[in-house]
């Protein structure tokens, strides 16, 4: 039996499924993850600045204009739509085998492909908030803003609905997505180097049958899944979940 039809078979006797997704779920829609974009010399500075610098709280406050110069050219991406990855798990959730998708990603191509509950770890792009008077804005406001965007009522500036580095993740979606996790029957990760926190932590309130990990590389969790699978996520969950007839 193949790695995939090994995974089939897994798919078809399991009825709450939860997948944890990353970087590597959205590559095939055409973005790639920011953290591989080269440092940038700052003149500023007179130094080189690297991606996670660029998208940290302090350099927020402290240059709002080279933040945002980042966030709209490495960060946004309108015109991406969702992969096979994001439409097998929207049927799987339709078909009511897949409880909840926890995300890494600031995209929303789970919910364009109709996921209906997605725990999204470092919030979205496609919310944005005066930090002043807390009106709501979408992702427009942000990319057709000349330098940095301005609220259009009380003048403050708008702040993206992301987790930026140095700031707490939401302890609502944390809770949230931890309680899926405990009680799925099977956890799928899929696209991520388990790397960044809190991912590795999260993976540990499975208590279920069958841990999936679906990577192009190695992960540190390699050795405690019981299916290792280092193919494409998109390729791996379309050909899968087609095979099951729900895509």
């Amino acid at each position: 039996m193949t790695n995939l039809e090994q995974f089939i078979a897994m798919l078809r006797e399991s009825n709450r499924i939860v997948f944890f997704g990353g970087a590597g779920v959205s590559t095939a829609s055409g973005i790639p993850d920011f953290r591989s974009a080269n440092g940038l010399y700052n003149q500023k500075y007179k130094r080189t600045l690297s991606p996670e610098e660029m998208v940290s709280h302090s350099f927020f406050v402290r240059d709002p204009e080279d933040f945002f110069d980042f966030y709209r050219d490495k960060l946004i991406y309108p015109e991406a739509q969702p992969n096979d990855c994001h439409k097998a798990l929207a049927a799987l959730e339709k078909a009511g085998k897949l409880t909840a998708v926890v995300t890494q990603n600031i995209d929303g191509l789970h919910q364009k492909a109709g996921s209906k509950n997605v725990f999204e770890l470092h919030g979205s792009v496609l919310r944005n908030y005066c930090t002043r008077c807390h009106k709501f804005f979408d992702e427009t406001a942000v990319l057709n803003a000349e330098g940095v965007p301005k609220c259009d009522r009380c003048g403050g500036v708008i702040k993206p609905d992301v987790v930026l580095y140095e700031e707490m993740l939401d302890e609502d979606v944390m809770d949230g997505a931890a309680r899926a996790i405990m009680k799925a029957d099977m956890l799928i990760i899929g696209g991520t180097s388990l790397i960044v926190y809190p991912a590795a932590g999260f993976v540990r309130y499975f208590r279920g049958r069958h841990l999936i990990l679906i990577n192009k590389s190695s992960t540190q969790m390699d050795d405690e899944a019981e299916l290792v699978i280092h193919e494409d996520i998109a390729t791996v969950l379309g050909d899968a979940v087609r095979a099951l007839g729900l895509m």
